[in-house]
């Protein structure tokens, strides 16, 4: 009974595959489409692909257009063949405005470009494109299907951005006075990443980061810009305590206070 089995799930595997396989070698565009819809609905996205990629187009300006392009695109997108299924998503909703799933491609369009969002510490160019094309899905569906989980996403490609720019800061801060005063430009990055991303959750790392670099530069200053200086930097202590009352910075900060209140006073 077992060689029976196996020996009918062999049979069944090699028919599988051979019809795959002559249909993959036909020129005839419907028979490869309707082979491909077959395959699509068993999950068998990787033989869509190969079906579908050399013949989409000539479905193009047919009433199978919208599907056969929505279907090449789901199937990219399945594969991790996020790229590929972004840019054919937004062929589908540019080219099909009024198909039935073109909310949905929008939305997918996106998805894809949110996955492709690398870390914080590499080039955002697509955490940049993302957050276009997510924010392109509110404006044409504000009360759509998707909106509370795009809103998420929104908020945490922002959020990333803020942490690149926290990065930056850092780095600045850290590089102290090497080749200039990098404590300035520790300053601006913190504060153009606040005013830009008022919402993130790194707020705090940003005003601990404006704080620390404010009061190393002020006691490092020639003595005609110290007590300016030391002025803005006690201003920034009252800023992230005002804020994080009981942040995790919160006793490093009053150290920083007491160290620049006593250099104040002793001028």
């Amino acid at each position: 009974m077992k060689k029976i089995l196996i020996a009918c799930c062999a049979l069944w595997l090699f028919s599988s595959c051979g019809e795959y396989y002559k249909v993959q070698k036909s020129y005839d565009p419907e028979e490869r489409y309707s082979y491909a819809k077959k395959y699509y609905n068993e999950k068998k996205y990787s033989r869509v692909v190969t079906l579908m990629e050399d013949i989409v187009q000539s479905f193009a300006r047919t009433s199978e257009g919208p599907q056969s392009a929505y279907l090449l695109a789901d199937s990219y997108m399945n594969l991790g063949r996020l790229d590929e299924a972004s840019k054919m998503f937004q062929d589908y909703y540019i080219s099909y405005p009024q198909a039935p799933m073109v909310e949905d491609a929008h939305y997918k369009a996106g998805l894809c470009l949110y996955r492709l969002s690398p870390d914080p510490k590499l080039d955002q160019t697509d955490t940049y494109g993302a957050i276009k094309e997510l924010e392109s899905y509110l404006e044409f569906y504000p009360k759509g299907a998707h909106r509370e989980e795009v809103e998420g996403m929104l908020f945490s490609l922002q959020d990333k951005l803020a942490y690149k720019e926290y990065l930056s800061a850092k780095l600045y801060y850290d590089m102290g006075l090497y080749l200039g005063n990098n404590y300035q430009s520790a300053v601006i990055t913190a504060q153009n990443a606040l005013k830009d991303f008022p919402y993130t959750r790194h707020r705090e790392e940003l005003l601990f980061i404006i704080l620390s670099a404010k009061s190393d530069e002020a006691l490092m200053s020639v003595l005609d810009k110290q007590q300016m200086r030391l002025r803005e930097a006690i201003d920034y202590y009252y800023t992230y305590v005002n804020e994080f009352p009981e942040g995790k910075y919160l006793k490093d900060a009053k150290r920083i206070y007491e160290k620049v209140s006593a250099q104040l006073h002793k001028d």
